[in-house]
């Protein structure tokens, strides 16, 4: 077994402040700061650029990152970093600027198009030194080998899984986390559950992957509600960041499966948040999956405090199912794709997508397009 995970972490309150001198160590000159305008015109990229000018090492923002970032983005990474002469990169945020920041870190290495990197390990150089200062709990992007990358042209979203992407550190500081809105905090911890949730049921899992993330649903249920009731809840965000933590170190290094084949999709076409399409899509498809490995759900139900030795199949599945819903309902995710402002999906398109994305073969069982259609049709 094989098992990545960057080389150093800096985990919980204030450990940004130990950023400087890391950087430091390394000997690195001047960054390229990966990020999006939301975080920069908010100062939290401030609070993170301050720990460099106490070091004086040199930077310079990028802070053009969408939401689902894009080919174009990466490759605008790239022009900049090249023309700023940046001898290691700095992304600041959560899923969106990590991902970007691993896709610039493997162009810049190993040259072409970013396109040329989708699927399992592509790239044959390890990628452009980069540190990742995360700001939300959820996406673990700054800790994995995954990143995805958004085809305009084909409206697609490219999983890459590439261990030449991961970075040399990172940081994950709750302090950096207190301003993120409710909403967003809701749908980055139901993508830290649904990470978690489908690490366990993969095939691919393992008794160390297990561990971790049985430990992070556990801290999930028992903390998310009150991160998104309050935000300033320090110890309710410090609890998220451990969740996410543990979540990334599980999927990073087991995989995962439909629900994201699915959701990948959703993001892709529409353009919708990865996280809430991870909530909505979560039950549907664990339903399915229970009926291929329920012993993978006696684990959760177990960990949850439901009384799985004494239970059926179909008791512990029915537990954890319930509890997933309930949680959604409680931090607010939307139910359906008419809330998010889509009212007639191309199911046929959507389906065929998620069959071919890199993340279907993680599931117990690969549905039909047919199957595929029918769970899209339940979040209508």
């Amino acid at each position: 077994m094989m098992y990545y995970l960057p080389s150093k972490n800096l985990l919980g309150r204030n450990c940004i402040k130990a950023l400087g001198p890391e950087i430091e160590s390394y000997g690195f000159k001047k960054a390229l700061v990966v990020t999006d305008k939301y975080l920069n015109e908010n100062k939290i990229v401030k609070k993170v650029t301050d720990q460099l000018d106490k070091v004086n090492v040199e930077y310079v923002i990028y802070d053009e990152v969408k939401p689902n970032p894009t080919c174009s983005q990466v490759h605008q990474g790239i022009k900049i970093l090249k023309e700023a002469h940046c001898d290691f990169i700095l992304s600041i945020g959560g899923g969106s600027p990590q991902d970007c920041a691993s896709g610039i870190s493997i162009i810049a290495t190993n040259g072409g198009d970013i396109r040329d990197y989708e699927g399992i390990h592509q790239s044959k150089k390890a990628g452009f030194p980069t540190i990742a200062v995360n700001t939300t709990a959820g996406t673990s992007a700054e800790l994995t080998i995954n990143y995805v990358i958004t085809d305009e042209n084909r409206k697609v979203k490219m999983v890459c899984v590439d261990k030449n992407s991961l970075a040399l550190m990172s940081v994950n500081d709750p302090e950096l986390m207190v301003d993120k809105p409710a909403h967003l905090t809701a749908a980055t911890g139901m993508d830290a559950l649904t990470h978690a949730i489908e690490t366990i049921v993969t095939p691919g899992a393992n008794q160390v992957t297990d561990a971790t993330a049985l430990e992070a649903i556990k801290i999930i249920f028992t903390h998310l509600p009150q991160a998104v009731k309050d935000g300033k809840d320090i110890e309710a965000r410090e609890q998220m960041v451990y969740a996410t933590f543990l979540a990334g170190m599980a999927f990073s290094n087991a995989g995962l499966g439909f629900v994201h084949a699915m959701a990948h999709q959703l993001g892709g076409v529409y353009d919708l948040p990865h996280g809430v399409c991870n909530a909505m899509l979560l039950p549907i498809v664990e339903r399915e999956n229970a009926k291929h490995a329920p012993e993978k759900f006696r684990l959760i139900a177990e960990k949850l405090g439901f009384n799985a030795k004494t239970e059926s199949d179909e008791a512990c599945s029915t537990f954890v199912l319930e509890k997933i819903i309930e949680l959604s309902e409680e931090v607010g995710i939307p139910k359906s794709l008419k809330e998010l402002g889509v009212e007639n999906p191309d199911l046929e398109l959507l389906a065929e997508n998620a069959l071919k994305d890199a993340c279907a073969p993680g599931n117990p069982f690969m549905p039909t397009k047919e199957q595929t259609i029918e769970m899209f049709k339940v979040i209508l």
